[in-house]
């Protein structure tokens, strides 16, 4: 729900025909990224082993390997050439990055020139990505569990990966197999790949290491992509989508193809509700899609 001028509430529905994300009161440039000055760090691959350190502040030129427990990250900036920007390993937890702004150096990343995850979370504990201007990395933010709100992701960068192949991009990725519960809440999230370099989502929910349970994408504004929106296939359940914005920015129907496939209507848990392209026409997935 978002404020209106009265002091009361509105549905994100009402506030569809926009000029931009930001005039609906969605994430943009504005309201993301550090709120201080930022002092440099030319850190490279940085391995973190500190448990509760908080980097604050930070312009890095690098990227963040976390083997560590209640890490924070605010108010930085992170340039990377490498993988990721920021990387959770296996048995660790409490990762927060805040605030920040994270993007990628185009031709200087290690897949044939391309970068692939500005935050990557390897483990099985949920991680808080919140209030980041995230841009250029192929598939930006990639987890099974974690809670991603009042992000910018946008300007998403093709490229041909070391397979020889366009790389496919996703503003949010997930691959299934997922022991915990990911939140996509109050996000901006645009994939204006073209359809012949590689587009896949704005948000993919693949099944691709098991099944896809327990996300909730609830008052996103979404756009680009093949399909806006993978969500989930056979066997996904617990998946809420419900009052979101689906652009025409890039596409008529958002995504190249359509605005949702591979949506599970009879899954366990699973709703569709009060999700609406930007002039206002209520959706209904196709199921034959």
């Amino acid at each position: 729900m978002t404020a209106s001028p009265s002091g009361g509430s509105e549905s994100p529905a009402v506030r569809t025909a926009c000029a931009s994300p930001g005039a609906c009161g969605f994430p943009d440039a504005g309201t993301t990224g550090p709120r201080t000055p930022l002092k440099p760090h030319k850190t490279g691959y940085l391995a973190v082993r500190t448990n509760g350190l908080v980097i604050r502040g930070w312009d890095i030129t690098g990227s963040l390997d976390i083997y560590a427990n209640d890490v924070t990250v605010i108010d930085s900036r992170i340039t990377s050439d490498n993988w990721w920007g920021v990387n959770l390993r296996p048995g660790y937890h409490g990762l927060r990055i805040l605030h920040s702004t994270i993007t990628a150096v185009p031709g200087k990343g290690p897949d044939n020139g391309g970068v692939d995850y500005a935050v990557s979370n390897m483990g099985t504990s949920s991680i808080e990505v919140g209030w980041c201007d995230v841009s250029v990395f192929g598939d930006a933010l990639a987890m099974g569990q974690g809670n991603l709100h009042d992000n910018y992701v946008h300007d998403i960068a093709p490229f041909i990966n070391k397979g020889g192949e366009w790389q496919h991009t996703n503003a949010v990725i997930s691959s299934g197999g997922n022991t915990g519960q990911l939140i996509i809440r109050h996000n901006t999230l645009l994939n204006p790949t073209s359809l012949n370099q590689g587009a896949s989502g704005s948000i993919g929910l693949f099944a691709d290491s098991g099944v896809v349970r327990n996300v909730t994408v609830d008052h996103n504004w979404i756009a680009g992509g093949a399909y806006a929106l993978y969500g989930g296939d056979t066997g996904a359940t617990g998946i809420k989508v419900t009052d979101n914005v689906f652009s025409t920015q890039y596409h008529p129907a958002s995504g190249g193809y359509g605005t949702v496939a591979h949506w599970n209507a009879g899954g366990a848990g699973n709703v569709w509700s009060n999700n609406r392209m930007s002039d206002g026409r209520l959706i209904q997935p196709d199921p034959s899609s």
